[in-house]
C-alpha cells in the first residue's frame, strides 16, 4: 500500500492511481483548481483516495482533507463530479492561528480504468 505524503509528485500521485485502477480499485482524485489568499497547496496539487481510504498526496495542510476524502467517497459511488469550496475569512483565520485568511476550490471526479 502507497503511504500518504502530502509532497509526492503529480506522476507519484497518478501512478498509485493507475496501478489501483488495474488492481480493480475504485478510486478518485481530487484537485485543487483555484486558490485565493492563504492556501497550503497550490493550485494541480491533488490526492488520490481508493474506496477504502488509502490516499496519496494532499489538497491542503490537512485542514480540508477529511471532508475532501469524504465526498471522494460518495463520487466513487454515484460517479458524478463535485466542485467543492472551502473558505475562512481574515477573522476567523485568526481565531484558528492562522495568518490570514483563504479559499481553495478542489475539483473531485472518478477515475476510470
Amino acid at each position: 500500500m502507497t503511504e500518504n505524503t502530502a509532497f509526492a509528485s503529480v506522476d507519484d500521485i497518478l501512478g498509485t492511481a493507475g496501478t489501483w485502477l488495474d488492481e480493480g480499485r475504485k478510486v478518485a482524485v481530487a484537485t485543487v483548481i483555484k486558490t485565493w489568499g492563504s492556501s497550503p497547496r497550490p493550485v494541480g496539487s491533488r490526492l488520490v483516495v481508493d474506496a477504502d481510504g488509502a490516499m496519496v498526496g494532499s489538497v491542503s495542510g490537512g485542514c480540508i482533507e477529511g471532508a475532501v476524502i469524504r465526498e471522494a467517497f460518495e463520487v466513487m459511488e454515484t460517479g458524478a463530479p463535485r466542485m467543492l469550496e472551502f473558505g475562512v475569512s481574515n477573522e476567523e483565520a485568526w481565531d484558528v492561528g492562522l495568518a490570514c485568511g483563504g479559499n481553495v476550490q478542489v475539483w473531485v471526479e472518478r477515475l476510470e480504468a
